[in-house]
C-alpha cells in the first residue's frame, strides 16, 4: 500500500515524497482514511510507529478547502487544536505541520510556555489557522483573550496519557469547554488506560478504535538488556559501556533534574562530550543541546522523563535508563525514542539492587524477560573508606568514583590483615590499588603508659640542690597541665 492508496490530495502526496516516505506504517493505513471521513478516533500505537503524521496529514486535508493566501488576520481563523503535554512534543508536531503543509497556504504556529508571549501574540494575531500548543501556555493565552476558538472544527489531543500524569487534565477540560460542541476530535496515544477511555468517553462522539498493537507492548526491533550494579557504581559502569561500545549517540535518562546535570557534567569530565536536557533549562536551553545532539556536536544527552515523548531522531541508535522510571508504562516511552519505523534500536537499564521491584513492573507490563548481563567489578557495592583513630571512633572518607577508600577484613593463613582499597572511573572498571601501610604507625608516641595511673613524675625524681621541693604545688600541677595541653598556661 503506498500514501496514494489512502485518498490524500497531491500537494499532501509531493510533501509526503519529498521527506522519503513512500509507504504508510499501519497506524496511518488505519487512522488517515478513518480521519478523512470526519470520524472521531480513539488511537493507540507505541511511540515510533509514526502516529504523528496519521493525524497530521488528514487534518490538513480536511482544513485545505480554507487554505488562502489572503494578509488579512479575519481569512485565518483557528481552525484546528493540537494539545501536546510537553514543549518538545509540541514542537516535533508542529516541525510536521510545516513540513507536510509546505504547498497548501494555511498557517500554524506553536505555542508553549518558558519563553516570552510577545511573539507568539503577534502570530495569532496575523491569522492562524493551526494552533499546537501546551494546555498552560494556551490558557495563558485565554486570558489576555490573545485567542478565538469559535471556529474551531477539529480537536487533537497527542499523548494523552502523558497529559493525565502530567495532571492537566482540569486545564484541558477548560480548554475544552471553550470549543464549539460539533467539531471531530481525536485522541491518540502511546498507551490506554481506564483513565484515558473516562476522558475520551466525555470529548470523542462514537470514536473508531484504532489499535495496532497490543497495549503497552514495545518494538520488536529493540534489544533490551539490563546490567545489575551498585548505586555508587552507576557512573563508572555509563563511563565504560559508552567507551568499552564506542557509543556516539544515546540518549541517557534519570530520574531527577539535578541528577541529569550531574551525570552530565561528570562525563564531560571523562572526556565524553554531553549536555543534560530537563525542566530547569529555559527553553532556548533545550533546543540548543537537542539541536547539538542531532547534530553530533555532542555524543551524550542525558534528560529526565519531560523528553521522553518529545524526541524524534532519526536512526537514534541506543537509549539507557540511569534510573528505572518509577511508573512501568514510562519505560515504554523512553525506549520508543529508538527503534523507530522499523529500524533496530538498542534499550539498556542500569539496575540497582533497590530497583528490582520496577524491573518486575516493567517486565510484567511489557510480557518480556529482559536479558541480564553482569559486568564483573560493578555488581557489588565500594565498601566504604573507615581508619582507626586515636579516640576510638571511625572516620568516613568522601564518597564519589575518582575518590573512595575502605578498610575491609581479609583471613588466610597468615592471620588477619587490612586492606585498604580505591576506586577509580578507569576504563576496564574498578581496579585495586596495592597495601598500604596503616595509618596507626604514624600516630605521635606516648612517654607515659596512658592505661596506668596518674604519678607525678617530679615525686619520683631525687631532688637535687638546685631544684625546688618536690611538694611545690606548681610542679605537681605542670605533668597535668601537660597532659590536659594546658603547658604554657600561667599557674
Amino acid at each position: 500500500m503506498s500514501f496514494a492508496d489512502l485518498g490524500l490530495m497531491p500537494e499532501l502526496l509531493r510533501a509526503v515524497a519529498e521527506t522519503g516516505y513512500t509507504e504508510p506504517t499501519p497506524i496511518q493505513a488505519q487512522a488517515i482514511p478513518i480521519v478523512l471521513q470526519g470520524k472521531d478516533v480513539l488511537g493507540g500505537a507505541q511511540t515510533g510507529t509514526g502516529k504523528t503524521a496519521g493525524f497530521t496529514l488528514p487534518l490538513l486535508q480536511r482544513l485545505a478547502r480554507h487554505a488562502n493566501s489572503s494578509p488579512s488576520p479575519a481569512k485565518h481563523p483557528v481552525r484546528a487544536l493540537i494539545l501536546a503535554p510537553t514543549r518538545e512534543l509540541a514542537m516535533q508536531v508542529y516541525e510536521n505541520v510545516v513540513t507536510y503543509s509546505k504547498f497548501l497556504p494555511l498557517r500554524a504556529t506553536c505555542i508553549y510556555g518558558g519563553v516570552d508571549m510577545k511573539a507568539q501574540i503577534a502570530e495569532l494575531k496575523e491569522g492562524r489557522e493551526i494552533i499546537v500548543a501546551t494546555p498552560g501556555r494556551l490558557l495563558d493565552h485565554v486570558q489576555q483573550k490573545t485567542v478565538n476558538f469559535n471556529q474551531v472544527e477539529m480537536l487533537v489531543l497527542d499523548e494523552a496519557d502523558r497529559m493525565l500524569d502530567m495532571g492537566f487534565i482540569p486545564d484541558i477540560k477548560r480548554v475544552l469547554a471553550l470549543l464549539p460542541k460539533e467539531r471531530q476530535s481525536l485522541l491518540f496515544s502511546a498507551t490506554f488506560s481506564e483513565e484515558i477511555k473516562k476522558l475520551a468517553d466525555t470529548m470523542l462522539k462514537a470514536p473508531q478504535l484504532i489499535e495496532v498493537a497490543k497495549r503497552n507492548t514495545v518494538s520488536e526491533t529493540i534489544t533490551h538488556r539490563m546490567h545489575p550494579v551498585a548505586t555508587d557504581l552507576k557512573r563508572s559502569l555509563l563511563t565504560w559501556l559508552i567507551q568499552h561500545n564506542e557509543m556516539q549517540q544515546a540518549l541517557v535518562f534519570c530520574g531527577t533534574k539535578f541528577g541529569a546535570s550531574r551525570i552530565a557534567a561528570y562525563l564531560n569530565k571523562q572526556g565524553i562530550t554531553a549536555d543534560a536536557i530537563h525542566g530547569d533549562k529555559s527553553q532556548n536551553e533545550r533546543t540548543k543541546a537537542l539541536e547539538a545532539f542531532k547534530a553530533g556536536s555532542i555524543r551524550i544527552l542525558v534528560a529526565t522523563d519531560v523528553a521522553a515523548r518529545g524526541i524524534d531522531i532519526d536512526e537514534l541508535p541506543t537509549v539507557i535508563n540511569y534510573e528505572l522510571p518509577h511508573t512501568a508504562e514510562d519505560y515504554v516511552h523512553r525506549i520508543g525514542r529508538t527503534g523507530r519505523a522499523g529500524k533496530k534500536g538498542e534499550a539498556t537499564s542500569l539496575v540497582a539492587p533497590e530497583e528490582a521491584g520496577r524491573l518486575s513492573d516493567i517486565e510484567k507490563l511489557i510480557k518480556l524477560k529482559i536479558e541480564r548481563v553482569v559486568i564483573d567489578g560493578f555488581d557489588q557495592a565500594a565498601p566504604q573508606h573507615s581508619e582507626a583513630r586515636q579516640d576510638g571512633k571511625r572516620e568516613r572518607g568522601p564518597r564519589g568514583e575518582r575518590s573512595e577508600r575502605s578498610e575491609r577484613r581479609d583471613t588466610s593463613a597468615q592471620g588477619e590483615r587490612s586492606e585498604r582499597r580505591q576506586r577509580r572511573p578507569e576504563q576496564d572498571g574498578p581496579r585495586r590499588i596495592p597495601h598500604m601501610e596503616s595509618a596507626s604507625a604514624h600516630l605521635p608516641k606516648l612517654d607515659f603508659d596512658p592505661n596506668k595511673p596518674y604519678e607525678s613524675r617530679v615525686a619520683s625524681e631525687p631532688a637535687s640542690g638546685n631544684s625546688k621541693p618536690a611538694t611545690s604545688s606548681h610542679n605537681r600541677r605542670a605533668p597535668v597541665a601537660a597532659l590536659l595541653g594546658g603547658f604554657n598556661r600561667k599557674p
